[in-house]
């Protein structure tokens, strides 16, 4: 956890990697997650957390797998969104886009069940900032 204030416009400019977050500071048992995003994620299920998304900048897509079927919500600049834990989903970013995640820390990025990854995305529990 970090005791000075952190600019997120600086951490997100002090990496190029895209799928790849870093950790910005903590809160209690959580990471709060920086990230920049273009194309797929892969689909992916964390089943003991749910997971919170802020669009920053740009547009986020999630794919989601629910019982009444399968449906995608778009978040705009400014949107926040929870995936509820168990839903399988698959975020994607049509736009060169920047989010925030919240999720406890030591969570996989590609969750506890998913589809192959492909070698665009950072299977990672997340990054320090450098």
């Amino acid at each position: 956890m970090t005791k000075e204030p952190v600019s997120l416009a600086h951490a997100l400019a002090s990496f190029s990697e895209q799928w790849s977050p870093r950790i910005v500071t903590g809160v209690n048992d959580y990471d709060v997650r920086v990230a920049k995003v273009e194309g797929e994620h892969v689909w992916h299920v964390h089943d003991h957390t749910d997971e919170f998304f802020l669009v920053l900048d740009g547009e986020l897509h999630i794919g989601l797998r629910e019982a009444a079927g399968e449906r995608t919500v778009v978040l705009s600049k400014g949107s926040v969104f929870t995936v509820p834990r168990g839903t399988e989903h698959k975020p994607y970013a049509p736009v060169p886009t920047a989010i925030l995640m919240l999720e406890p820390t030591g969570t996989l990025t590609v969750g506890d069940r998913h589809d192959d990854v492909p070698d665009h995305v950072d299977a990672t529990t997340g990054h320090a900032l450098s």
